[in-house]
Formats: structure tokens, sequence, C-alpha cells
């Protein structure tokens, strides 16, 4: 080989790692403050309900949302794994699964206000773009469609990272957007879609709550007139929730609304990344002729609480934290990396946060592009060890069970189906997924990889 096809080649390889980013995605912290080991197994956190938390540690325990050593031990990871993210998307839910009546405003906001000093002590010179969850306010879920008083401190809280116009928006309704890391030709919007969420009285009756749909679809317009590309963020999802059939969170207007947009402003939407859940999944949108146009990713959180609702079996979750890898230039999604807690283990013995799993090595796809996660979902539906992989990367390694043909069933619509019509065939179908004719040859391949 010549000096000169050596150099060429570096400086191939310098302008490929010049174009990759990384960034942090953390969601769903849940701080308790009333977490205490010196109590009962029954009153050791207010989030338990009363259900005795047997298993209690340091580090939090299964039917508990998160002590301070685990929201503080989660920050720290980041940094010694990723110390110099290119930015951090905060996608909301601060405060405790507890009764209205425990906590109050002011509880809200010392909340909200502790968990972004320990962000901003730790990344001091790294931008950060938050959401507002649906526990972020205070009642719960009852997140107005005009200025108040949280919104107003929020704002104010996070002002380091607004710029002067984000800010007034946000007082407005809890939303914004601004050019991502300033750079032209990158966007980044970040939603209150807690207006949209089928538990919130104050919305429900609205066309346009806050006006954020009429601002969304402007928003994406001038993207796409000034050649910007996308990113979306924001707390509750749309769609269905994997773990419980039929639940969906927003009502079904807004659900459709929302897709809708997507739809018709996907050709600028490079990812869509959400919480809520609490679980490690994704949601496809598709065009009118059933092609991959946009993929939704949603962040396992970092509180390890036991959902209490009904029809969920053992809805648990080892705490997540997650890096999206991306090209800098066009915001492709080219990978992401989970890494987690095994609460158990680090109750007994030493914490150490621990790489889960990479998409593209666990699923066999180049990118985490519409058409590769596309692809990731063909396989959960088709192949069972792949199914099994989502499955246990779905609690985040807590529920190892075996994902019998409800479970597939459930977890398939559910990635696949935003739209509520379209979901319920999908159940009606029992999942089934249409291969394309170009993948069937490699299924026996894809099938060997897998057991891998």
């Amino acid at each position: 080989m010549s000096k000169v096809t050596v150099f060429l080649s570096f400086l191939l390889f310098r302008e490929i790692l010049a174009l990759s980013g990384n960034f942090w995605h953390i969601t769903d912290l849940h701080w308790d403050r009333t977490y205490n080991l010196t109590s009962q197994p029954e009153h050791i956190c207010a989030s338990s309900g009363d259900r005795p938390a047997n298993d209690a540690g340091k580090f939090g325990d299964y039917v508990c949302d998160s002590p301070w050593f685990l929201i503080n031990s989660s920050v720290y990871a980041m940094k010694a794994i990723l110390p110099d993210p290119d930015f951090i998307v905060w996608t909301g839910d601060d405060t405790p699964h507890v009764p209205n009546e425990d906590l109050g405003e002011e509880e809200v906001l010392h909340i909200i206000s502790s968990l972004t000093h320990l962000i901003n002590d730790v990344f001091p010179d790294t931008k950060v773009y938050s959401a507002l969850g649906n526990h972020d306010y205070h009642p719960k879920n009852q997140l107005p469609a005009a200025p108040n008083h949280i919104y107003d401190q929020v704002a104010e809280l996070w002002r380091d990272w607004l710029d002067p116009e984000s800010r007034e928006t946000f007082k407005k309704g809890g939303y914004y957007t601004e050019k991502l890391l300033n750079q032209t030709g990158l966007r980044m919007i970040v939603l209150n879609t807690n207006l949209y969420y089928d538990q919130n009285k104050l919305t429900e009756d609205m066309y346009d709550p806050a006006g954020q749909f009429s601002w969304l679809d402007k928003v994406l317009r001038d993207a796409a007139n000034s050649n910007e590309k996308v990113y979306i963020i924001g707390h509750i999802p749309p769609g269905f929730f994997e773990k419980k059939r039929n639940k969906a969170w927003f009502t079904r207007k807004f659900n459709k609304m929302y897709l809708d947009l997507i739809q018709n402003h996907h050709s600028v939407i490079l990812g869509q990344f959400f919480g809520h859940h609490h679980t490690d999944s994704f949601r496809m949108f598709y065009d009118s002729e059933d092609s991959p146009i946009s993929a939704m990713f949603l962040s396992p959180g970092v509180t390890p609480w036991k959902t209490t609702l009904p029809g969920v079996k053992d809805g648990a979750n080892n705490p997540g934290i997650r890096v999206i890898e991306y090209d800098t230039k066009t915001l492709q999604v080219k990978d992401i990396v989970t890494y987690y807690l095994n609460l158990t283990r680090a109750n007994a013995a030493q914490g150490r946060w621990e790489k889960e799993y990479r998409l593209t090595e666990s699923f066999k796809v180049p990118d985490a592009s519409p058409a590769s996660m596309h692809r990731v979902l063909e396989r959960i539906a088709n192949e069972h060890c792949y199914l099994q992989k989502y499955y246990e990367y779905n609690s985040v390694s807590y529920d190892l069970t075996e994902c019998d043909s409800d479970c597939r069933v459930d977890h398939v619509c559910a990635a696949k189906e935003v739209d509520f019509e379209k979901y319920k065939e999908c159940l009606a179908e029992g999942g089934a997924t249409a291969i394309h004719s170009g993948l069937l040859p490699f299924l026996f391949v894809i099938a060997i990889w897998c057991l891998q």
C-alpha cells in the first residue's frame, strides 16, 4: 500500500470520526425523598404504597422509587462512561408515585430543582434539553394549557439551558424549540405531550391545547423550508403500552393529530426520544404505503418502581441510562447503547453500572434508521430468539421469564401500530407482520446470528 493511499485512508477515517457524535438520554428518575432503610419494610418508602420492600438496599428496591443514592449514582455513571457528550436529553418525571396530598407544589419544585442542580453540577458545560413529565406538576397529570407558576419557576431553573425565546415559549405551554447546539441546519423540538394525556382533565375537551400542534406544524414546515433536520423529544409517547393490552396514553383525537404531523413532516424528523414507560421499547411510524418513515425510541427509566397499573404482571425494571450515537451532519441515529444497574447485585455488593447491549450488535442491523428498526421489528415478530432478547431488554434485564404468544402479540403490535384502529387490527391478526420478500432468504442466517 502506497503512502498516498495510507494518507487518504487516514483522512477518510478522520472524516468519519468527525461525523460521529453522541448524547445521553436519561428519564423517569422519580426521586422518593422518604426512602429510609431504618423503617419497617412496609414503610421504607412512600412510593411503595405499603407494599413491603423486603430486599431494600442503599440503591433502592423494586417496589420503591429512586432513593437519592441511586439518582446520584446514575448521573455520576453517565460522567464516568461518557464524560463529554454533545448534549443531554432529559425527558422528565422527577417526583415519586405518591398521592397528590403527599407532595404539593413546593415539593414538586424542590425535587425538580435538586435534580437540575445535580445534572448541572456534574455536567456544567453540557447543553441539556429537558422536557416536563406528567409527575412534574401539582396536581400530577393536570398540566395546564396556559401560563402558570410551575412553568414560570421551571423556566427559571432551566435558564442556563434555554435561550430567551425558549423561556418565553416554555412559560406559555411547557414546550420550545432551538437550533441543536446552535448549529445551522439542525433543530431540537421539546414537546409537552402531557397536554395530550388521557388523565389530563384540563385539556381533554380542547382542540389544540396551548396551540402546541399548530406551533409544531409551523416549526416543522419552517424546518423543511430551511433544509433543517430535527429531533423531537417529550415524555408521554403516543400509541400503546406494550405491557398492558389496549392501554393508550393519548386521547384518541390527540393521538391521531400527532400521528398525522409525523406522517406529514417525516422527511425532516430524524429521531424521536421519549420516556414514561420506564421500559426499553420503540415505536414505528409508516406512510400510506406501509414504508417505515420514522422511529421513536422509548428509553428505560432510572427508577426501578414496580408499576401498580392493573393488569401489568411484575412490572418493575432495573435502572437504565442510554447513549445515542448519531451523525452530526444528518442527525441519523447510528446506534444506541444502554447501560444498567442490576439492582439486586448492587445492593448485595458494590454497585456497578455496565453495558447491557448495543442495538446494532444485538439485532444485527447497520444503524438505528427507520428501515433498520423495521427490520428489528420483523425479527422480533418472526424469530423467537430475537423476541426473547427484546423482551428481556424491555425490563432492563429484570424479567427473564419466557415471552409467550400473547406476550409477543402485545409487544409487536405496540411497537408496530401507533394508530388506534391499526393497533386493534394487529391484535386481531395475532401480531402478524409482513416479511419483505427480500428478507426471506436470510431468515435462516438471522436465526443463527441470533443464537450466537
